[in-house]
């Protein structure tokens, strides 16, 4: 009876932490379980964070691209506009050496007058001085036209010394303001030199990142794609330029213009827009290295940097500015719904809501968003969509 109760009594005990045993195991799992999905998520949300900085460290080739030669548009105005402080200076210190020559000459006849007058007072002063004259002789008439001849003398010598002393003065002046000009001289050429040295060191870094874009597929594929998007957004920003156009000229949309009058008259007799030779067409396009494929909506025009652009008819400027992709750009409308866009442009030479005629100059060629070198790129649209250029531009036979 005695080992019953022992037995009961060691199952009563043991019994239930046999029970538990499982229980507390499955329990440990789930929050083993737990505690490493906590981890993975950690992990997870740490390489998010990685891919989203390094998405931010991968910028846009076309907004690296834009802010290198945006920074070098700037730095060529500033050198430009210091290139033209220094001409000035340097017309203002020749125009001071020939007056400090010219005074100098004018001094220098001053003091031999003065020489002279000093040796004929002086030869007076031996003589006697000018007592004698005045008090010789008994003609009352004499002595008079005798002081009158000396203080004539008197007045004559001081206004000379006058005149000494302001061409002394005046000498200084210019001499003090050459030396304040030559030195503004040079802190204008040592700080046109540090603008020189900043722009050719965005010269080569643009350089670097379009030989990139050329050589290397990955970055030319990505230049590619942002190609595209960037002549979506021309699209899409035409589009809303067109509606401006309607609302402002209120006229219903697509209105169409005779084939016989104004632009829509001139295809295959439009002038060219610039100098030059058409390098890459309208169309599709398939790249002869990596063999991707795009469409051009205008043409490529090889040029001379700084070549003039011309409106290649009459029409309102309707935009002018950075375009993504484009460079410098310039929009005309040419009414019913006729548009001509001109990129990479240098120097805009017109502004917005400005009239122009045909031949007009507008700008000039450039290379702003271009990839390779100076051109114009040259689109003509009617109703928003892309026409061929080379079918609208005349023949040069």
């Amino acid at each position: 009876m005695r080992r019953l109760v022992l037995a009961l009594l060691v199952v009563a005990t043991v019994g239930p932490a046999l029970a538990q045993t499982p229980a507390k195991k499955a329990e440990d799992a789930v929050q083993a379980e737990r505690r490493k999905l906590q981890q993975t998520e950690q992990q997870l949300r740490e390489e998010r964070r990685k891919a989203a900085e390094a998405r931010a460290r991968e910028s846009s080739l076309l907004a690296e691209l834009e802010k290198v030669e945006r920074g070098m548009a700037a730095k060529q105005q500033e050198i430009g506009r210091l290139d033209r402080r220094i001409r000035r200076t340097q017309g203002d210190v020749v125009g001071l050496r020939s007056e400090i020559r010219t005074l100098e000459d004018r001094r220098s006849g001053q003091e031999d007058v003065l020489a002279r007058r000093l040796r004929a007072m002086y030869r007076m002063h031996v003589e006697g001085g000018a007592l004698p004259v005045l008090l010789g002789g008994d003609d009352p008439v004499a002595r008079a036209v005798a002081l009158r001849h000396l203080t004539s003398l008197a007045a004559l010598d001081a206004r000379m010394i006058q005149e000494y002393r302001g061409t002394t003065d005046e000498l200084e002046n210019r001499k003090g303001r050459e030396e304040s000009r030559q030195r503004e001289l040079a802190a204008l050429r040592a700080e046109a030199q540090r603008e020189q040295t900043e722009f050719d060191r965005d010269a080569a870094k643009r350089r670097t990142l379009l030989a990139r874009v050329r050589d290397e597929r990955a970055y030319h594929e990505r230049m590619v794609g942002e190609l595209t998007e960037a002549a979506r957004r021309l699209e899409a920003f035409i589009r809303e330029l067109q509606a401006r156009q309607r609302r402002l000229a209120r006229v219903p949309p697509k209105t169409e213009q005779p084939p016989g009058v104004g632009f829509a008259s001139l295809r295959g007799r439009l002038p060219w827009p610039t100098e030059g030779r058409i390098v890459m067409s309208f169309g599709a396009q398939v790249h002869p290295r990596f063999g991707t494929r795009t469409f051009r909506n205008g043409v490529d025009i090889e040029a001379v940097q700084g070549k003039d652009v011309f409106a290649v008819y009459g029409g309102q400027v309707i935009y002018t500015g950075w375009f993504k992709g484009y460079g410098n750009l310039i929009i005309v409308d040419h009414e019913h719904e006729y548009y001509t866009l001109y990129a990479h442009v240098a120097e805009i030479a017109v502004k917005e809501g400005e009239d122009v005629r045909q031949g007009q100059r507008i700008g000039t060629v450039g290379d702003t968003g271009s990839l390779e070198g100076p051109r114009l790129y040259f689109e003509v649209r009617h109703q928003g969509r892309p026409q061929n250029p080379e079918q609208w531009l005349r023949d040069r036979g």
